[in-house]
């Protein structure tokens, strides 16, 4: 029997079978000793074999192919990743300019792990009606950053509706990641895409302007428009996984550009003679911002623990 992993609690997985059944089942025990490199071997949105061994018992099995799947080092700082969710259309950073602040190097280190595996993905910037003049000016200043490389941008107001019709349009008929920090708004914007669902959303603290967990597992919501929302929890950190040095300047779209003027072909886009990129740096043709981002995968791949300010 074939499905769609709908919902991952850690050690029971919802799976969404083709005949119609909702199922609950487990990993068989030696499908963990297999070659994974992950915390969690099967994520929302896999397609998957379950066998079932008696009414209320069933194993998955095997994991058909992935076409995708967004990935980031597991929290621990271990060697291992942490899939976040597979065979997915396209993703939405949910961020906020403040309450709680969504700093340039999350963004960047997000937009370049969904550049590696092929996600596009738009930018929704939420609780646009707490900003003071400050705040705002900031946001214009992200919108013109991120819509000059080419990601489209949102302002939207989950609470109050503003803007969320034309986030809705854009998952119609898709398969959609949504993902951001704890206290973005994730779980108030889903209530307001899905009337009647009534997922419990939390505040931040007021005292620290950082989210409280509300989401707790991983889940595949339908959408009335069609299409898939994949809730996730909200994130702290985004380390990079599985990156090669040579291969991290590809996953900046203006970075990758400029590159091809540099005089060496391995040219890293630090110290190097010749170096069309941190020429484009000090002309202002790369926003200082993302090549700082850029220099954090870096010091990443060379052994450098993923440090508070990256959040």
């Amino acid at each position: 029997m074939k499905g769609l992993v709908v919902k991952n609690t850690g050690s029971w997985y919802t799976v969404h079978a083709d005949d119609g059944q909702k199922i609950e089942c487990k990993i068989k025990g030696n499908f963990r000793l297999r070659d994974f490199r992950s915390t969690n071997p099967i994520a929302v949105g896999d397609r998957v074999s379950i066998e079932m061994h008696s009414e209320d018992t069933a194993f998955i099995t095997e994991i058909e192919e992935r076409t995708n799947y967004m990935i980031r080092k597991a929290s621990n700082l271990s060697k291992q990743s942490h899939i976040i969710a597979a065979n997915i259309d396209q993703a939405i950073l949910v961020a906020s300019v403040n309450y709680p602040v969504t700093t340039t190097i999350f963004i960047d280190r997000f937009l370049a792990v969904a550049e590696a595996y092929s996600i596009p993905v738009c930018i929704a910037f939420n609780k646009i009606d707490r900003y003071n003049a400050a705040d705002k000016a900031t946001l214009e200043a992200l919108i013109r950053l991120y819509s000059s490389v080419g990601y489209t941008c949102f302002r939207i107001c989950a609470a109050g509706g503003e803007g969320v019709d034309s986030l809705g349009e854009q998952l119609a008929d898709r398969i959609t990641l949504l993902s951001g920090h704890s206290g973005v708004g994730k779980s108030t914007l889903i209530n307001r895409l899905i009337p009647g669902l009534e997922l419990r959303t939390g505040g931040i603290s007021e005292y620290h302007r950082k989210g409280m967990h509300t989401t707790t597992f991983s889940e595949m919501i339908p959408l009335p428009q069609g299409g898939y929302l994949i809730d996730t929890p909200g994130i702290k950190g985004f380390g990079t996984f599985d990156m090669e040095n040579a291969e991290i300047s590809h996953y900046f779209r203006e970075i990758f550009a400029e590159a091809e003027q540099c005089r060496f072909d391995n040219c890293t886009h630090r110290r190097e003679p010749g170096c069309a990129v941190l020429t484009a740096v000090d002309e202002g043709r790369i926003n200082s911002s993302r090549y700082k981002s850029y220099l954090s995968i870096l010091k990443d791949r060379e052994g450098s623990k993923y440090r508070e300010e990256y959040e």
